[in-house]
């Protein structure tokens, strides 16, 4: 009975290792089965999604979707550097334009860049940086155009809008992979050099994130062109809007549908999306009115046609680009989105992060260094080390599309990471700035990059849609090793073709489940012991790391396995499930960025804690992005439990970063070093004297000058040496040689260099105001070097000086102008060596007499710290020019309002 039994058990296994191990057999009764439940369950793709899938390549996110990433191939690939043509653009005419740029102007006067500053951009070719060199332009790389937009975007967003759209998905980059000799031969050249604005309409009021259902459309024809009969070309309809440089372009890139209902190109009627170069010159071409998105004043606006004749030559490629145009489109995207806002997004973060740290030091209330606060530290940890972590991911990147990579998933997870990082370290430091952040003018050099925030955010993909549909919805046919190919069998027609694909990656994808089901639970027990995770040559203080982002790869490879068995094409509309997905493959990438960036940079000990710090937050927030998933996993409780032991046996093991951590990444933004230079590298800083950002670098390296002398001059009061206040503790400190007459010009220097930082700018009741130019202000007076006393009329204020802030009224009167509010417009008039005193004006006024005429001009320009004694005869003139012609019948009453 028992040897029945045997014998029995082994036919069994003989029938189904025949079955298993003999394809035909197993394609017969086993994967034609499971193919026509999988095509049950697959959703329907269209066409439109296909060629988004077939777009681009995958690169590292395979690696990290297979659960086995391999440490040594990333830390192979060659570190992305500039060459010494692409450094020498950075060093030229980048930081040329960057000096020539004046945001305030820009956005609030002119509402628009400079002519000078538009025409220097195409006389330096700013609009041809990846157009070949043999067409005219400069050819450079991926991380130099990235570098580039970085560094103008940390001065003017404006400006970096203006010079990105060119060379990200535009015309150039169209006619560059898909254009015909003909078309690249005339426009390449013209584009490089100035000669032709480009721009490209895709998004329709009907349109937006689905832009495949663009309803913009063209019909073939032939009509007259250009005195010719019979011209074979297409009647195009179409509205557009939020086009960028639009208003301004000459020639307009277009998406629209394309039909054929006379049969003129072939059988089709449906030829699908078209895209076309049409000059905006052409008749029937309604275009340059513009957008006003936050107070940006980059050119933007809508454009429409209606039975636009166009050739079939403008068509990009020609009549074998004809249906071509969301291909196109999809895999230029997956590039260009990879550079473009990446790169405005970290120069915002670097932006903040400079200057958050130099004003934590050199603000002080509760006299102490508001950045010695532990509130103020928590935030500036939070900018510290998402830039660092922002910069990794952002060259890690540009240097895959180097390599001749299209990374479409990793290009989404940039885009959506740094632009949102970007928008927490932006809210990061106006918090920290306070009320000079929130106070917008020309001393203001936050205030316009946390405003233009939002548009990143939205364009190119919003950044809800990216995260909730496209990083993992895409990321999981892609990035996964088997997917797609059992997707493209489902698909196909022929069966028996389909059959044998779908077997090959049947039995690959049972033989991947297995390990990564296997490997789950031996890293979730074992996984900081397993040395094999660690790359050869890892310094020991960060091979942690690797062990556990390996770990946490092999549990996303087997999660994200479960989900697909359980809900199937059920997963497209679980996005908040697919979001959280999501987040786990991006945190993987930004990690393994961050692990790259430490390594090339040679290992700097001083950025360890900038490394820890964004490492252990990313992995924790790894942990918590399972956790949701599981929290919320459409299956039995019974199940879900059984997941959650599965992956985290021994419980949630990563911990946030510590406060002492957080501590030491705020002191490295407090202080100057090489940490904070590395740190906010490539972005542009001022020198020109009275540019606020060149303040508040001036007055960082002064106050930790000066922080030993004002540490003497708190003792000495507090032991009682010295007993005045205010101002006055200086002068008797230096008296009582507390400290030298150079010690006591120190002080007063950054005493003077604080009041310059923390100023902000207040304008007329009206906000009238004339332009000006904030960097024609007096530098402060260079400290004195020798150390031989002074005469102390000569370096300090009289001791009777009882005049604060402004030499032309006393304290107690100075409070009480404060408390009335009028306070900001005296220390305006002030700055005027020929006006008369503030008490005769304010006689003047309370007898019920017209202001005084450059009173008058102070309370009509803003802002008031601006005006300089040197040129406040210019000023004054046509100040009361345009008073004149402003007030009209209403003069007397302004001025007597005025007096009042």
């Amino acid at each position: 009975m028992l040897l029945s039994l045997f014998y029995i058990f082994l036919s069994l296994l003989a029938v189904i290792a025949l079955i298993i191990f003999v394809p035909v057999l197993r394609r017969l009764i086993v994967t034609n089965q499971i193919l026509k439940i999988f095509r049950k369950m697959l959703p329907q793709i269209s066409q439109t999604e296909q060629e988004a899938l077939d777009a681009g390549t995958v690169w590292w996110d395979g690696d990290l979707f297979s659960g086995k990433p391999d440490w040594n191939k990333l830390l192979a690939y060659p570190k992305p550097q500039l060459s010494d043509e692409e450094q020498a653009f950075l060093d030229g005419p980048v930081e040329q334009l960057c000096e020539m740029l004046d945001e305030w102007q820009i956005t609030h006067d002119l509402i628009d860049l400079p002519p000078e500053v538009w025409q220097f951009i195409k006389d330096n070719g700013f609009f041809g940086l990846i157009i070949p060199k043999e067409y005219g332009g400069y050819g450079f790389s991926a991380l130099a155009h990235s570098e580039v937009v970085m560094k103008i975007g940390s001065r003017s967003g404006t400006a970096a809008v203006t010079v990105m759209v060119p060379n990200s998905l535009g015309p150039a980059e169209l006619l560059l992979h898909y254009g015909t000799d003909e078309q690249k031969n005339h426009y390449l050249p013209r584009l490089a050099k100035g000669l032709e604005v480009p721009c490209f309409g895709l998004t329709s009021p009907e349109a937006g994130s689905d832009a495949g259902s663009i309803p913009d459309y063209g019909i073939v024809c032939k009509g007259e062109f250009e005195g010719k009969q019979d011209v074979l070309g297409m009647r195009v309809t179409w509205e557009k809007r939020y086009i960028t440089l639009g208003p301004v372009a000459t020639i307009l890139g277009l998406a629209f549908k394309l039909y054929d209902p006379d049969h003129l190109l072939g059988q089709e009627e449906d030829l699908g999306i078209t895209l076309a170069l049409i000059p905006t010159d052409t008749p029937g071409l309604n275009i340059g009115r513009r957008h006003f998105p936050l107070n940006a004043a980059f050119q933007n606006g809508p454009n429409s046609g209606e039975d636009v004749f166009i050739p079939m030559e403008w068509i990009i490629g020609g009549k074998a680009g004809v249906g071509q145009g969301w291909r196109m489109l999809m895999n230029c995207l997956a590039a260009g989105r990879s550079i473009s806002l990446p790169a405005t997004g970290t120069g915002a973060a670097k932006l903040a992060a400079r200057t958050s740290g130099a004003y934590g030091r050199v603000r002080v209330q509760f006299k102490t260094p508001i950045g010695y606060f532990e509130g103020i530290e928590e935030a500036l940890a939070r900018i510290g080390g998402n830039t660092y972590m922002m910069d990794a991911a952002r060259v890690m990147t540009a240097g895959a599309v180097d390599l001749g990579e299209k990374p479409s998933v990793i290009s989404a997870i940039v885009k959506y990471h740094l632009t949102e990082r970007a928008r927490q370290a932006i809210n990061d430091a106006m918090d920290i700035h306070g009320g000079k952040g929130i106070c917008i003018g020309p001393r203001n050099y936050l205030g316009r990059t946390y405003q233009h925030i939002p548009v990143s955010i939205t364009v190119e993909g919003a950044n809800i849609l990216t995260r909730s549909m496209i990083i993992f919805g895409q990321g999981a046919i892609r990035c996964h090793p088997y997917i797609l190919q059992e997707v493209t069998a489902a698909n196909d027609t022929d069966k028996k073709r389909a059959s044998k694909t779908f077997d090959t990656a049947l039995v690959g994808h049972v033989l991947f489940s297995m390990r990564n089901t296997m490997n789950s639970i031996v890293y979730g027990l074992f996984g900081k012991y397993m040395k094999g995770s660690i790359p050869e040559n890892c310094p020991p203080e960060i091979a942690n790391y690797y062990q556990q982002l390996t770990r946490l790869s092999v549990h996303f490879a087997f999660l994200a396995d479960i989900a697909l068995m359980f809900l199937g094409g059920a997963l497209k509309r679980k996005e908040r499930l697919s979001a959280r997905l999501g987040d786990i493959l991006s945190y993987l990438y930004l990690c393994s960025a961050t692990l790259k960036r430490f390594e090339d940079d040679g290992r700097p000990q001083v950025d360890l804690p900038l490394l820890h710090w964004s490492m252990q937050d990313a992995v924790y927030r790894t942990q918590q992005a399972f956790d949701e998933v599981l929290s919320n996993f459409p299956a039995n409780k019974v199940f879900v439990w059984l997941l959650r032991k599965w992956i985290f046996p021994l419980g949630k093991p990563f911990l946030p970063p510590t406060d002492d951590l957080g501590h030491e990444i705020a002191q490295i933004m407090l202080e100057p070093g090489k940490a904070r230079d590395r740190l906010t590298s490539g972005v542009f800083v001022p020198t020109t004297p009275g540019d606020p950002m060149a303040d508040l670098e001036e007055a960082l390296k002064c106050a930790i000058e000066c922080a030993p002398l004002e540490s003497k001059v708190r003792n000495a009061v507090k032991s009682g040496q010295v007993t005045a206040q205010g101002d006055k503790q200086i002068t008797q400190a230096y008296h009582l040689n507390v400290i030298t007459a150079s010690e006591a010009e120190l002080l007063k220097k950054m005493k003077e260099l604080r009041s310059r930082v923390i100023k902000v700018d207040d304008f007329s009741q009206d906000f009238a105001y004339e332009p000006s130019n904030l960097f024609s202000q007096a530098a402060p007076t260079p400290v004195t070097s020798t150390d031989e006393p002074l005469a102390p009329e000569q370096t300090i204020k009289p001791e009777n000086d009882d005049t604060g802030e402004n030499p032309a009224i006393g304290g107690i009167e100075q409070s009480r102008l404060f408390e009335s509010g009028q306070l900001s417009e005296i220390a305006a008039s002030d700055m005027f060596a020929d006006e008369p005193s503030v008490q005769e004006s304010q006689r003047e006024n309370k007898a019920g007499s017209a202001p005084h005429p450059e009173t008058e001009i102070h309370e009509n320009t803003a802002p008031a710290e601006q005006t300089t004694e040197s040129d406040s005869a210019g000023t004054a003139s046509g100040a009361k020019e345009e008073s004149r012609q402003n007030s009209g019948n209403d003069g007397d009453k302004s001025q007597e309002d005025q007096a009042k």
